[in-house]
């Protein structure tokens, strides 16, 4: 049996515990305020999934076992995973799972997990979940075999009020109440919906065109002295290969729209998240023939069932998958950072890779 210790009695926490405990894991819960694990236990958990799971362990963070877990998964705020991501590496489990955003857009702490990982031989992975599921992974194998030609160009948009999330999250009013409300902890919808940009790596990986080099990016914030964060975040992107195409976060739009298409030279294909009341689809046309659509049905907690059965493969396999791989999520951090540079200086942001996950690999164009 695979033994987990889960950082964040939130809402990310409780959908790990479940899917861990779906799979039969051994689950030790952990946060730092004791109202979360009750609210956990007594609310949100049988809320979700029916009842309470008595084989769930609730611990406060200064209690929790030391050694011993096979998987660590941190679900706080994105300001504390660096801290608890680099303690976490000095247990040596077998991996660590780290929601997004991975760290926060200044990058501390990024590139000394990165070598402290790897001299560990520690897999880290990042919660990028959508890149896993069956709608993602039909976009890839049509990119990949070329089914609609050589890729043009690719959007993504990850557009969603984030009045879901508070629904979710019924003891915060608003987003002043954490870390949502404030672009520097990882909050806004440049770290909040930077799925966007994770799919649209994704998706320019498989299409062969290799990683985001450079950023032109505009972002509305809103900013009343007790918020501070984009609701808003555009941007203009290209690869090493001379692929352009384009990115959307916000935290505004009603009803969501998250979506993403890839134009080829004979044909496209849409990724739909949220197509129909539980399924995703993708709908793809080549040449004359009439578009086609396919569904792919599951829930909420299906997502990190996956998730979670995606990375058990990988580490019984001793691989680290590329999809949610710790460098695809910096990837991802990288170009988030380069947004809100771009945004700052009015300028495109050009990212060497060579320099590491630090604010050294962006420069101003």
């Amino acid at each position: 049996m695979t033994k987990v210790k889960i950082y964040g009695a939130g809402s990310i926490g409780n959908h790990m515990s479940h899917a861990s405990r779906s799979l039969g894991w051994e689950v030790t819960l952990c946060d730092t305020d004791p109202a979360a694990l009750e609210r956990t236990q007594k609310s949100i958990y049988p809320g979700r999934y029916g009842t309470w799971d008595d084989n769930i362990q609730l611990i406060q963070n200064q209690d929790a076992p030391i050694g011993g877990f096979d998987l660590i998964i941190i679900g706080t705020p994105p300001d504390s995973h660096m801290p608890l991501a680099l303690a976490a590496v000095a247990e040596k489990p077998q991996g660590i799972l780290i929601e997004k955003p991975i760290c926060t857009p200044d990058l501390v702490g990024a590139q000394e997990l990165v070598e402290k990982a790897a001299a560990a031989g520690i897999h880290v992975f990042v919660g990028y979940d959508h890149v896993v599921g069956a709608a993602s992974q039909k976009i890839v194998d049509t990119l990949a075999s070329r089914a609609i030609g050589e890729t043009l160009t690719i959007d993504v948009e990850f557009r969603e009020f984030w009045g879901g999330i508070f629904a979710a999250h019924p003891w915060l009013s608003g987003p002043s109440d954490s870390y949502l409300g404030f672009w520097q902890r990882g909050g806004g919808a440049s770290g909040e919906h930077s799925h966007a940009a994770n799919l649209w790596q994704h998706f320019s990986h498989a299409a062969g065109a290799g990683r985001i080099v450079e950023v032109s990016a505009e972002l509305d914030f809103v900013n009343d002295g007790t918020v501070d964060y984009d609701r808003l975040c555009l941007a203009h992107v290209h690869t090493e290969s001379g692929l352009v195409g384009r990115i959307v976060q916000d935290v505004v739009t009603q009803p969501p729209r998250k979506w993403g298409r890839a134009q080829g030279t004979s044909g496209f294909i849409e990724w739909h998240c949220g197509f129909e009341p539980g399924c995703d689809a993708t709908v793809c046309k080549t040449g004359d023939a009439d578009a086609q659509t396919i569904k792919f049905h599951k829930t909420r907690p299906d997502d990190f069932i996956q998730e979670l059965s995606h990375i058990s493969a990988a580490l019984e396999s001793d691989r680290i998958p590329y999809d949610i791989s710790m460098e695809r999520g910096m990837d991802t951090m990288l170009v988030v950072a380069a947004m809100h540079l771009s945004n700052q200086e009015r300028r495109p942001v050009r990212i060497d890779y060579s320099k590491g996950y630090t604010p050294d690999a962006l420069s101003t164009l």
